[in-house]
């Protein structure tokens, strides 16, 4: 791995990061974010909003793209509280570390640590909330995904078992007041729940379920971005019970990943941990038989 300090975009402080054939650049004006990550010299994996760069002293919330850690569950200015001051930075044995300054309002201090598997050929995100205050919070850590836009997001359905071999259900389903299950970016199949990205529509559309699997998957432009994460199976989550979630509108698609929801005690930290791959020259697919075929071939870079 190695690493340097540079401008990108209109963030004039950041810090490009690399590992053999992969970049990610992780702003410290600001943040923790990780505002690209892609091949070298190739698309950004995420989108972002380089204009929202020069708002960010204006006190306000701004998205500005890229992944980000959130906690849930979603509260209008505790979630979103702005992440607008500067962040500090560290090496040690290989794992760089991104360190926000405490939040005034909400009590809460946001890490993400960044390291390389090079066995695995994967990347290890830890995301770090601790909590600075003197009375408990009940949260969970969030990390969130801002995808280019163009693409689809794959969710896998759990495996099927026929009735009445196994009688009790396997997992919930989270939908939001605005979810449109008959809207065409849908596809609701028996293997796998995937959400398309048009730009052309601009009404969002959000789904979550509890991923037993651990990992949920963005396709585009021939690449195959997958993140895996735990699932624990005696935890609670948040969202009716939600490990994983996907959000689409008109600019973007979000891809989720949560942690439990836990009663976070004066000055104690949770950590969740999401892995990064990212794979090129995948082949498109149109239907589930297709993607179905697509992912077994992959199985062994899936485990």
């Amino acid at each position: 791995m190695t690493y340097n300090l540079c401008a990108y975009n209109h963030w004039s402080q950041c810090l490009r990061i690399t590992e053999n054939d992969l970049e990610l650049i992780v702003t410290l004006d600001a943040g923790p974010r990780i505002i690209r990550f892609g091949f070298n010299d190739e698309q950004n994996e995420f989108q972002e909003y380089p204009d929202q760069a020069l708002l960010r002293n204006d006190g306000k919330y701004h998205s500005y793209g890229g992944h980000r850690l959130w906690v849930a569950p979603e509260t209008e200015g505790w979630t979103n509280c702005p992440d607008n001051n500067p962040v500090e930075w560290s090496n040690e044995n290989g794992a760089l570390t991104f360190t926000a300054p405490c939040e005034t309002s909400t009590k809460l201090q946001k890490q993400i640590t960044i390291s390389f598997d090079e066995h695995r050929n994967r990347i290890r995100i830890l995301h770090t909330v601790s909590n600075c205050g003197e009375k408990e919070i009940s949260l969970a850590p969030w990390a969130i995904s801002v995808m280019a836009p163009g693409g689809i997001a794959i969710m896998p359905q759990e495996p099927f078992v026929p009735h009445p071999q196994r009688v009790l259900p396997v997992r919930p389903l989270a939908l939001w007041s605005y979810t449109n299950m008959q809207d065409s970016r849908w596809m609701w199949g028996s293997r796998y729940i995937t959400l398309r990205q048009n730009p052309n529509i601009s009404t969002p559309q959000k789904c979550g379920a509890r991923i037993s699997q651990g990992w949920t998957a963005y396709y585009n432009n021939s690449h195959l971005f997958i993140k895996f994460f735990h699932c624990f199976a005696d935890a609670t989550y948040p969202d009716f019970g939600c490990n994983a979630e996907v959000f689409t509108n008109d600019k973007m698609l979000e891809v989720e990943s949560l942690g439990p929801l836990i009663e976070l005690k004066p000055y104690c930290s949770i950590t969740h941990e999401e892995q990064w791959l990212l794979l090129k020259d995948i082949p498109s697919f149109s239907t589930e038989d297709e993607l179905d075929a697509l992912l077994k071939s992959l199985q062994d870079k899936l485990r």
